[in-house]
């Protein structure tokens, strides 16, 4: 499944600082940045459940959120990218 990761992280405190740190890595290891705070990823169930698993353990429910929307698929069809960035072709290897 294709899905777009996005989190707002609390910042106001040191601990939120490494939160917001935590959470960029977890994303960093499931998918490719697009923008600061959102990620796109390609993932199966299982994948899918660890990714949601971490996050859980690693943000602030009650000042922090994290949003996952899961795209229709072909991608292609449902997404119009305009400008500048990265266009992956998830059917191609990507090298970091």
């Amino acid at each position: 499944m294709e899905l777009l990761v996005t989190y707002d992280i609390n910042t106001e405190s040191v601990r939120g600082e490494r939160r917001l740190r935590a959470v960029a890595k977890i994303c960093e290891g499931y998918g490719q940045r697009v923008q600061k705070s959102v990620f796109e990823c390609q993932l199966d169930n299982g994948q899918f459940r660890r990714l949601v698993h971490e996050l859980k353990m690693a943000i602030e429910p009650a000042v922090d959120r994290v949003a996952i929307y899961r795209l229709r698929e072909p991608r292609q069809r449902y997404v119009t990218n305009l400008g500048q960035g990265p266009d992956l072709d998830w059917t191609q290897p990507i090298v970091l």
